[in-house]
């Protein structure tokens, strides 16, 4: 479903236990910085009633999602810790197109994003099958169903409102990119890296 073309080592997340808190923290700033793009997207595009509708309700979620992490975390005696920087995402951003219409800044955007729900559903997902820690599990479980959610919301309005745009091919293109960059990481205790 999701055609990522480079799969997560399940290892990874023998990274991740030695550093629990590490990756709640990571994943706490994920989620607040999902809930800023789909308002960034609301900003760009207010004359999109549907759009602005979901991406209201998709921006809530993502702060329920934020919350949820914070609680954990100071459920385990931890603090939130400082804003982490994503360097899989700020690479993925610099392959999104630069100029042409605001159609086609819209279609990029909403593949860039369905290209991080992507990845982060599949890191989810390895996380609920591979994690020791059995509230983590269940968790990971939930939220990779809700990030499968986001990503068929995002490919479903860069489809919709693609116009001109070949949406399949440029897909194709984003998760290529992907495929190149995404090697260099799973090594780190963080959601993408």
């Amino acid at each position: 479903m999701l055609h990522l073309e480079l799969p997560t080592d399940p290892r990874w997340v023998n990274i991740v236990e030695t550093n629990i808190d590490e990756i709640l923290t990571d994943h706490a700033w994920c989620e607040q910085k999902a809930a800023t793009n789909a308002i960034t997207i609301i900003t760009f595009n207010p004359n999109l009633s549907d759009l602005v509708s979901d991406m209201l309700e998709l921006a809530k979620e993502e702060i329920e999602h934020f919350e949820m992490v914070h609680e954990i975390i100071k459920k385990r005696g931890g603090v939130l810790g400082r804003e982490r920087k994503d360097p899989y995402v700020r690479e993925l951003y610099q392959f999104m197109k630069k100029g042409g219409t605001r159609e086609d800044a819209l279609v990029d955007r909403l593949l860039f994003s369905a290209l991080i729900e992507a990845r982060s559903c599949e890191r989810f997902r390895v996380l609920s099958e591979n994690i020791k820690d059995k509230e983590l599990s269940v968790f990971y479980r939930e939220l990779m169903i809700s990030e499968a959610g986001h990503y068929t919301t995002f490919i479903g309005y860069a489809r919709k409102y693609g116009g001109r745009t070949d949406v399949d091919k440029r897909w194709k293109e984003w998760l290529a990119f992907e495929n190149k960059i995404i090697s260099k990481y799973g090594k780190n205790e963080t959601i993408h890296g």
